[in-house]
Formats: structure tokens, C-alpha cells, sequence
């Protein structure tokens, strides 16, 4: 086995076990610590896992700070968090929609459900059901491009009418959201029935 194939192989031991001591992965591999310690120096070097206690640990979303964002680590402060459920039922807390919907693109295969809440109400909802309002003049000091979610198109289009902004459904958001990122912004808010137009 190549030194690459060692490194994947053990990748995938610690997503299934979380935690490997050297001694294990020695014997596991059939090759010797010191060559585990060589196998292992790229995957530290780039951030891949941790030393602990015990030997190695993959360095996952777990070695985010405690009440932190998982996208941006800003304290989560925000009364507009967003949490997204993993397919293994993990569970990522993220500060805003802003960051919800970057992330969301990021693992969006190991993505069972996004939940975001009614930036009116409070209420919690699907955010794939959501609309969302971007570019409103309306700062909550929050991460930017500024994203403000809605239950309702109705109150969307209301919170629209006074503060101005586009509004768009989920995908069309996550698009948005990742060409304003890059420097890049729609011109059309896209509406329930397709038709897209600015307010």
C-alpha cells in the first residue's frame, strides 16, 4: 500500500471511529509507528487532523469553538441562526442565512435539513421553503451580503416594499448569495409563478 492509500485508509477510520492511537494504526496497516508518523505528518500539516491524547483525530466541525458559527466562527449571537442537519444527524449551528447558505453549498450531498427562522416572527421553518431577502437597507451587524429569511412571500414582498432588496426561493438564493461572494450580483428577484422582477 502507497503512503497516499495509507493516509485515505486512515481518513476513513476516523470518520467511522473518530479517534486512532499510533500503535493501532501500526497494526491495522502492518507497518511500523514510524511510519504511521510519516504517513500521518502531510494530513497535520494541512489541518486534516488533530494530535491527541490518544493519538489522532479527525479535524472535523467538532474542533469548532464551542457556540460558534461553523462557517465564519463568529459567536453565535444572532437571533437569526441557521442549523443544518447532516445525513448522519450531526448538527452544524451557523450565525446567520448568510453563512447557512454558503455552507449548505459546501456539504450540500451530506445535507438532510436546513432550518432557518421567520425573520418577523421568529418562528422556525424549512429553509428550502424560505424566501430570502438580500440587499435590504436594513443592518443587523451581521455577516455581508446581509440575508433576511421569510416564511411568506406576502411579508417578504411587505418588508421589500420599505426597505428594498431582492427576494429569492432557496437554490436561486444559494446561487446568489455564492456569485455575490465572488464579486458578481444578479440584476432580477425570482418569484414564486417565475416571474423575477427588482421593487
Amino acid at each position: 500500500m502507497l503512503p497516499i492509500e495509507r493516509q485515505r485508509q486512515i481518513v476513513v477510520w476516523l470518520e467511522e471511529e473518530e479517534t486512532l492511537s499510533i500503535a493501532e494504526l501500526s497494526r491495522r496497516l502492518n507497518v511500523s509507528e514510524m511510519t504511521v508518523y510519516r504517513d500521518i505528518r502531510p494530513l497535520l500539516e494541512d489541518k486534516k487532523i488533530n494530535k491527541t491524547s490518544c493519538g489522532i483525530s479527525l479535524a472535523t466541525i467538532g474542533t469548532v469553538p464551542a457556540n460558534s458559527c461553523t462557517y465564519c466562527l463568529k459567536e453565535l449571537n444572532n437571533r437569526h441562526p441557521v442549523q443544518i442537519i447532516t445525513n448522519d444527524q450531526k448538527v452544524e449551528q451557523l450565525c446567520c442565512p448568510h453563512c447557512g447558505l454558503l455552507r449548505f453549498r459546501d456539504i450540500e450531498k451530506n445535507v438532510s435539513q436546513i432550518i432557518c427562522r421567520d425573520f418577523l416572527q421568529n418562528t422556525t421553518i424549512s429553509a428550502k421553503l424560505a424566501y430570502f431577502l438580500m440587499g435590504a437597507d436594513f443592518h443587523l451587524n451581521c455577516c455581508q451580503p446581509q440575508v433576511l429569511t421569510f416564511d411568506s412571500l406576502k411579508y417578504a414582498e411587505q418588508f421589500q416594499k420599505g426597505f428594498g432588496g431582492v427576494i429569492f426561493q432557496f437554490e436561486e438564493a444559494v446561487d446568489e448569495i455564492v456569485k455575490r461572494m465572488n464579486g458578481n450580483r444578479s440584476s432580477k428577484c425570482h418569484q414564486s409563478g417565475g416571474s423575477g422582477r427588482d421593487k
